[in-house]
């Protein structure tokens, strides 16, 4: 079932939002050589704390996973895609790191992602991550009233193919409210005028998924949860909780 929010229900995803796009904040600023993930995780956990959020992603567990998910944030490193579990692992000059946070506050809640790179980057994991900002960029600019699903798909699509990246077969965003993961499901890549119609008070969470070569298949770690390349590509995750409004769309995971 798709809900649509009342204006006041907006506002209480932006203070959500708020909250998630400070704790990817924090942890983008804490993120160095030699700090771990457990590190980042913590970092994370002390925004939400002191936010009086909760986590919708510690101990979520969809159909898939063999366990509870067992932290605040995901943190995929390297030639993880999405969904990594946050361990001992420090951090090394030129690591990819995308780090996926969610909120929920006042019964709504918020999902933002972000991918930097630690110390050095390198020149093609630069190129990676700002394409993959700029195909967010264009799936933001198609969440307007009249349009649908398919046009958020073609035009994330559109930037990420044009620049011989793959997309992570299967996976996009989602709508989000109440819970993290609401319908409809929002593709990365789609036809124009297909899919689900977006109009005021839908609220999606539209998140592109780069990958290094063009291919977009994966692979399953054994934790049962962190997607990764299968041929050791660099990826990138990017995400924000967008508003569709009769203004166009509103950015709800801003600081």
């Amino acid at each position: 079932m798709v809900e649509i929010k009342s204006d006041a229900a907006l506002a209480a995803m932006r203070e959500a939002g708020r909250v998630v796009a400070n704790a990817l904040a924090a942890v983008q600023a804490e993120a160095a050589v030699g700090v771990s993930l457990l590190d980042l995780d913590e970092v994370a956990r002390g925004v939400l704390r002191a936010a009086g959020a909760a986590s919708p992603f510690l101990g979520y567990r969809p159909s898939f996973a063999p366990v509870p998910f067992p932290a605040v944030i995901c943190a995929s490193v390297n030639d993880a895609v999405v969904h990594g579990i946050p361990d001992g692992y420090r951090l090394g000059d030129g690591d990819l790191v995308s780090i996926d946070c969610g909120a929920v506050l006042d019964g709504w809640a918020g999902d933002a992602a972000v991918s930097f790179t630690v110390g050095t980057a390198r020149p093609e994991d630069t190129a990676l991550i700002d394409t993959a900002r700029r195909a967010l960029e264009a799936g933001i600019a198609a969440a307007v009233a009249g349009n649908r699903t398919g046009d958020i798909g073609h035009a994330i699509g559109t930037v990420a193919r044009g620049a011989r990246y793959g997309l992570l077969d299967g996976y996009g965003g989602h709508g989000i409210g109440r819970r993290m993961h609401e319908d409809p499901h929002v593709p990365n890549e789609g036809r124009p005028g297909r899919g689900y119609p977006l109009r005021p008070g839908l609220v999606l969470a539209i998140e592109p998924m780069l990958i290094v070569g063009g291919r977009d298949d994966y692979a399953t770690d054994p934790d049962g949860w962190t997607l990764r390349t299968t041929d050791g590509a660099r990826a990138a995750h990017v995400e924000h909780t967008v508003a569709i409004t009769e203004d166009g769309p509103r950015i709800l995971t801003l600081p």
